[in-house]
């Protein structure tokens, strides 16, 4: 039974931005004995978590901040405890035990740096950033993948929660983008108790795995104009006629970087389709349609060659560069699901007509068949029994196209104008970056003291030295 911390605070008092934390009664209470433990440094309570280690401080990346990484010790299978355990990564952004705590799932990785989700700036508050179970380090060996699930996940995610709040005992905010926010939806199904609040960002919501219309009109509707469109199938097209030729280039390519293609697309001719036929999707997940700059068919083959390596890139597709990410193809094979896209402009042109799917990005051993339950699930409570959850999405974002659908409990969704997968609350609207901030610092228990302060184009309350953006690797297109 791990040690629990009784770490109490003393009434917050105005913050260096001009927020204040409105005390409860419990709060007030607990404060009157708090003086001594007050003092107790941070590090000094993280060390009396059983589980958790402290594996590195590093220098602040701002006055007011401390920023640790860490490890906590986790089940392979929650339901079984007994059955081993792993380490897994989390960092933690330390403001002050009186601020809220930001839970930001990450979906993949963890980054390795200071930054700060909006969230957090919004708030001012304190953040852990956890990675996502399989991702390497946290890992366990051998790895059962059979444990790799959205409910397993929820509950490493309810583990840590429930262990840090006895430092942290002020409200928590769940966050993530993309397929962390997918993640922190998913906790907060399974430990709803565990947040007073969530922000998911652009956040795929894949119910009915083979049910994929509204990709495929998405793509017939995005942008102002057809043109962009037109002009990347027209790339495309173009792009696969000229197969031999680019084939060939990106073989010796690959030999140059020592790149692979053995364990999972088996060749650079799969994994050349596979890059083109993400082309359209990773153009309107990254780029704006202001940026749509597009060669025409006429082209030499070096400028499309440029092209699809700027907006898909050739090296994503290679073992070396996708095998990191098999944890997600494989959580997108087994219960996530997938976009499927027809590609009727392609016809009589592909040699693998059923590549686009997620089973194509493992290898084979880790190939599965989808279960369609757990996203029918996830659908429904979101829609039906909800509160306190808030959705943010991009007009021109093809993940969007299946978006969730909030309860109206507490909760609301928006869409940024003409936004990628980028999107987030500075880009609203003025008025609905407004009412999204006014929400998210009721649910976190601070006031807003400077007249809501949020841009359209940028957060303010910058502190130079720590970064406001979450961190985004552009990944393969067929990944959140």
């Amino acid at each position: 039974m791990r040690r629990a911390v009784a770490v109490l605070a003393a009434a917050a008092s105005m913050t260096a931005f001009g927020l204040a934390v409105p005390a409860s009664a419990e709060q007030t209470s607990a404060a009157a004995g708090a003086s001594a433990q007050q003092e107790q440094d941070i590090v000094d309570q993280l060390e009396q978590v059983e589980g958790l280690t402290i594996v590195k401080e590093e220098e602040p990346p701002a006055p007011g901040f401390r920023f640790f990484y860490l490890t906590y010790t986790q089940p392979v299978d929650h339901a079984h405890p007994e059955r081993g355990t792993f380490e897994q990564r989390f960092s933690l952004l330390h403001r002050d035990t009186s601020r809220p705590m930001i839970l930001h799932t990450t979906g993949y990785e963890m980054p390795e740096l200071a930054f700060r989700a909006e969230p957090t700036v919004l708030l001012d508050g304190n953040q852990i950033s956890v990675e996502q179970r399989f991702f390497t380090p946290s890992r366990p060996e051998p790895a059962d993948w059979k444990k790799l699930t959205i409910k397993q996940a929820a509950a490493d995610h309810h583990r840590l929660v429930q262990a840090l709040k006895p430092i942290y005992h002020q409200k928590w905010i769940s966050t993530g983008a993309s397929k962390g926010g997918m993640t922190s939806v998913y906790h907060r199904r399974f430990h709803p108790e565990d947040v007073d609040g969530l922000v998911a960002y652009v956040a795929p919501n894949d119910v009915h795995n083979h049910a994929d219309r509204a990709y495929d009109e998405f793509f017939q509707h995005v942008g102002s104009t057809p043109e962009c469109q037109d002009a990347l199938e027209e790339l495309q097209i173009e792009a696969l006629k000229r197969r031999d030729e680019l084939v060939k280039r990106y073989e010796e390519y690959a030999e140059e970087q020592g790149l692979h293609f053995d364990e999972v697309f088996g060749s650079a001719d799969k994994a050349f389709e596979m890059t083109v036929l993400d082309t359209a999707w990773a153009f309107w997940q990254y780029s704006l349609e202001e940026d749509c700059d597009v060669p025409e068919p006429t082209a030499d083959t070096d400028e499309i060659w440029d092209f699809l390596d700027q907006v898909a890139g050739f090296a994503f597709y290679a073992d070396e560069n996708i095998l990191p990410y098999a944890p997600y193809y494989y959580q997108a094979a087994t219960q996530l699901g997938w976009p499927s896209l027809k590609f009727k402009h392609l016809d009589g042109l592909r040699h693998y007509p059923n590549l686009y799917q997620a089973n194509s990005s493992l290898p084979k051993e880790l190939q599965s068949r989808h279960d369609p339950r757990p996203m029918v699930d996830i659908d429904r409570w979101v829609k039906r029994e909800s509160e306190q959850m808030l959705f943010i999405y991009g007009e021109n974002d093809p993940w969007g196209a299946e978006p969730f659908v909030d309860s109206g409990k507490d909760s609301a969704t928006f869409v940024a104008p003409g936004a990628n997968h980028g999107a987030n609350i500075a880009a609203l609207r003025p008025e609905d970056a407004e009412a999204a901030t006014a929400m998210l610092q009721r649910w976190a228990g601070v006031e807003d003291t400077s007249a809501r302060t949020l841009r359209a184009g940028g957060t303010v309350r910058h502190i130079p030295g720590l970064d406001d953006r979450e961190p985004r690797e552009q990944r393969p297109a067929l990944m959140p």
